[in-house]
This record gives structure tokens, C-alpha cells and sequence, in this order.
């Protein structure tokens, strides 16, 4: 079977994340690895107040994951994560295959350029002209 790239949002209870801020990541890739799946990245986001509190927490700790992993594994890492004490809420979305590297490469901190037609090598008429000049 194919494995697709999945991107999973969770919102973290903040105190158990200053606790053990390692632990708690580690323990994430250790969900997805043990489902079946390929950590690609694996990082915080930000941290921030709630739009309304969820189970009494006003405050939420936002943690990204990517991974590869076949779909019919997807519904594991779910209930997995619904089981982990410090996940509040979570996501997973299936990354269309165009937008896999552009996001991958901005959730590691490298840059992104997106080359588009007059970004790439001149048209040709215009390098005609220069060389009659």
C-alpha cells in the first residue's frame, strides 16, 4: 500500500508541556513510529490563549507532526492520541503531494522559493537581443 504525508495539529495542556517539554515530543514520535509511521518533522508551533476553554484550560500549547504513514494506520495514532493525558485536542490532515516539500521545508525553518515563469531563465526572444547587441 501507499503511504501518504499527514500533518497532525494537536493543542497541548501548557503545564504538562513546561513539565517535560522533551518527553512530550518524543512520546508524539513514538505514537506515530509505533502505528507505523515515518516522523518527517516533528515540532512546537506557539503557545497561546484559547478562544474558550477546553476541559477548564484557558491556555494551549500548539505541537506540529508530519509523518508518512498508510492510511489504514491513520485511525491508531488517533485513538492513541486521544488516550495521551497531555493532548487537549488534535487533527490530522492528508497533504496534497504538490504542497508536501513547501511545507516540510517551512516547518524545518528553510527557506521556500517558489520559481515561476519569469523567476526561471529569461525568454528567448530576450536573449536574442542581447547577443545582436
Amino acid at each position: 500500500m501507499a503511504n501518504n504525508t499527514y500533518e497532525t495539529l494537536l493543542i497541548l495542556d501548557s503545564n504538562h508541556y513546561a513539565r517535560d517539554p522533551g518527553g512530550i515530543g518524543n512520546r508524539i514520535s513514538e505514537i506515530v513510529s509505533e502505528a507505523g509511521g515515518n516522523v518527517l518533522v516533528n515540532r512546537l508551533w506557539m503557545e497561546q490563549k484559547l478562544a474558550y476553554p477546553i476541559d477548564k484550560h484557558q491556555k494551549g500549547t500548539y505541537w506540529l507532526t508530519y509523518f508518512e504513514i498508510d492510511g489504514v494506520n491513520i485511525p491508531k495514532i488517533d485513538r492513541a492520541l486521544q488516550l495521551y493525558e497531555p493532548v487537549l485536542r488534535h487533527m490530522t490532515l492528508k497533504l496534497e503531494s504538490r504542497l508536501i516539500e513547501p511545507i516540510l521545508a517551512n516547518a524545518r525553518g528553510e527557506s521556500v522559493r517558489v520559481s515561476t515563469p519569469t523567476d526561471s531563465e529569461p525568454a528567448e526572444e530576450e536573449t536574442a537581443e542581447k547577443a545582436e547587441a
